[in-house]
């Protein structure tokens, strides 16, 4: 690999004189000083920065002749000024200019300003920053030797947006008791890198190595992972590798070589613009490279515990591919050397590689080193149902999405390495889920309420999420929440324009207590312990009664069975959920005898079925858009 992270970005020292220095480094390939090209770096004292009588320093990198990326570097000794901050302690903030003075032409100013595309830290308003002192800040003390992420099928996700969440990295950790109350143990946080200082999702990337100073900055983002794995959560980032913000200096620095009539020089990461965005190229070996050692710096310096990649579904191009493919197979290998994923002779990486392809999801899980996938086959059913689309053949196909396996939806495994290279199968699997940021919440395909160009979900109807909750958090697969859901939040998304992705709807936390959300709340954290505490709920092993289910109602019956080990006999969990406005009726063999203890209601309505005989048929009554799980003993 030639990128090397210790040749690029910005790092502080102290000379032997006393006074602070800040050595720069960028890579252009193809941008050399023997065509006439140069680049500035221009430096302020974040104090100084809105001082109009303060103007920046440049400095002029020097390119290194036979630097296969074309690295050029400059070191800036920051001597003091009695005018300003500079050379004193405190945050630096930088950016680059790239000139030309073509033969027999004039110098002419090619980009007037781009980011540093390798920073380690950030400021708002797309500015790399750089922290200087005379006595440097100690690494971060992480405590978190003896974490391990958990097995994938043991997994709970919350996806959350930072700001909307609770505005830091800070403000989530602050929450980790809540979120632990629901049964997740782990996290999936949107992009923590955009440094716009307009509100987006952050889909339209400017860094890949820096968490957004608004959220916290590094230090924010290393303490809420090390207290994320002391509470047993694990932490996966939201990456976008399928496109690039138009300003990312890889885009924005060559598109403007070009509009300037210079040819032959070439991006040697973005290709063409699609929809989303300036395309990265993975046919370049700076573009595989560049993503790689992003994701190996989040795994070495964050300790994250894996990815959820954006846009897979148009990424993705075959099993061998140098994109996704290739990324997700090279951070899989990096990642076997890391405790904390358990790898090992005869065993699998635990690291989560989660791939947005909500239309080619088994062929990227059977096809790479990918072990989890976003797919909306769930929630698609559920809006329809919801909606009013509720009838023997919906509730058929939507049983069947319960179990991903069923008729070889899903691969179960996928054939990956061990710590020493030998063959082993690692378990993969869908993520199951309700809502996400995609889309607006379920219960607004119930209706709405309010004026206005964007209504809200009408919470009234809480009720009719009950049963697709029970649904959701005893289904095969990996169960995600999004938001806001288990309290019953109700933003309506648009289909499209700004409004879409730049209007920021902050979970409205005051639905934890009213009347709406405490039912629900309270449903979620059941299901949440439940599945926990449950081994059959967590297995890979489920039957629908076809026959007992839907006969003249709307209630369905499945089982989720975990097989006996050394420790622990076999386990069933019999779930009947009821999708109508009436209590229902259903007579279904239990297949274990003993006594069934229901396990949604016990804290206020104990319930058991004492089953003679196993696949001793029991009549249950289920209560209207509700259900139950017994638990055999």
């Amino acid at each position: 690999m030639q990128i090397n992270l210790n040749e690029v970005g910005a790092f502080s020292a102290v000379d032997p004189a006393g006074n602070l220095t800040v050595r720069f480094g960028v890579y252009l390939p193809g941008i050399t000083a023997t065509n006439g090209f140069e680049v500035i770096a221009r430096v302020i004292h974040q104090q100084d920065r809105f001082d109009p009588a303060i103007q920046p320093v440049n400095v002029s990198l020097v390119w290194q002749a036979g630097s296969p990326l074309d690295l050029w570097t400059a070191t800036c000794t920051l001597q003091n000024d009695p005018l300003s901050h500079f050379g004193q302690d405190g945050i630096y903030l930088y950016r680059f200019q790239l000139w030309q003075t073509p033969p027999g032409g004039s110098r002419t100013l090619i980009t007037l300003w781009f980011t540093d595309p390798f920073a380690r830290q950030t400021d708002v308003g797309m500015l790399a920053a750089v922290p200087c002192a005379r006595v440097p800040a100690a690494p971060y003390n992480w405590t978190d030797a003896n974490w391990k992420t958990p097995e994938l099928d043991d997994l709970v996700f919350y996806e959350l947006h930072v700001d909307e969440f609770n505005n830091t990295f800070d403000g989530i950790a602050e929450r980790l008791t809540y979120l632990k109350s629901l049964g997740v143990n782990c996290l999936e946080l949107m992009p923590v890198t955009s440094t716009k200082l307009d509100f987006d999702w952050g889909y339209g990337p400017l860094q890949y190595f820096a968490p957004n100073s608004e959220y916290g900055g590094p230090q924010g983002l290393m303490q809420l992972v090390d207290a994320c794995h002391a509470n047993g959560v694990a932490v996966i980032l939201d990456l976008v590798y399928q496109h690039v913000d138009p300003a990312f200096p890889y885009s924005i620095v060559y598109s403007n070589v070009a509009a300037a009539g210079i040819n032959g020089i070439n991006s040697p990461m973005i290709g063409a613009t699609g929809s989303f965005g300036p395309m990265i190229d993975f046919s370049n070996t700076f573009a595989q490279e560049f993503c790689q050692t992003a994701n190996q710096q989040w795994l070495d310096l964050y300790h994250v515990d894996g990815f959820r990649y954006d846009e897979v579904t148009d990424l993705y191009q075959g099993p061998t591919d140098p994109g996704y493919a290739n990324l997700v197979y090279q951070t899989y290998l990096y990642s076997r050397s890391m405790p904390r994923f358990g790898c090992a002779p005869n065993t699998y990486s635990r690291i989560v590689q989660c791939a947005e392809a909500l239309q080619i999801a088994p062929t990227v899980l059977e096809n790479t080193y990918t072990n989890s996938a976003w797919q909306d086959g769930l929630l698609n059913l559920a809006e329809s149902m919801i909606a009013g689309s509720l009838n023997p053949a919906s509730l058929t196909s939507f049983a069947h999405t319960l179990d991903p396996y069923f008729g070889g939806q899903y691969p179960a495994t996928k054939m990956v390495t061990d710590s020493v290279g030998n063959p082993v199968a690692m378990p993969v699997a869908p993520f199951q889920y309700l809502n996400t940021h995609d889309h607006s919440h379920l219960i607004c395909f119930a209706g709405t309420t309010g004026g206005g160009l964007i209504p809200f979900g009408d919470r009234s109807l809480f009720y009719l999420l009950q049963p697709y909750a029970i649904a959701l958090l005893t289904s095969q697969g990996v169960p995600m929440l999004w938001e806001g859901e288990e309290f019953g939040d109700n933003y309506m998304l648009p289909p499209g324009g700004p409004a879409r992705i730049n209007l920021r709807r902050d979970m409205n936390w005051e639905y934890f207590y009213d009347a709406e959300g405490v039912p629900l709340i309270r449903l979620y954290r059941i299901l949440g312990r439940l599945r926990s505490s449950t081994p059959a709920l967590r297995s890979r092993e489920s039957y629908y009664f076809f026959q007992q289910s839907l006969q003249g109602n709307n209630v369905i019956a499945y089982y989720r069975h975990a097989a006996a080990t050394a420790t622990a006999a076999d386990q069933f969990a019999m779930v009947l959920i009821n999708f109508s406005a009436n209590p229902g009726t259903i007579t279904v063999p239990f297949p274990k005898a003993g006594v069934w203890t229901e396990k949604i209601n016990a804290d206020v309505s104990p319930m058991g079925l004492n089953v003679a005989a196993a696949n001793d048929p029991q009549t249950v009554t289920v209560p209207s858009w509700y259900g139950y799980v017994f638990v055999s003993p």
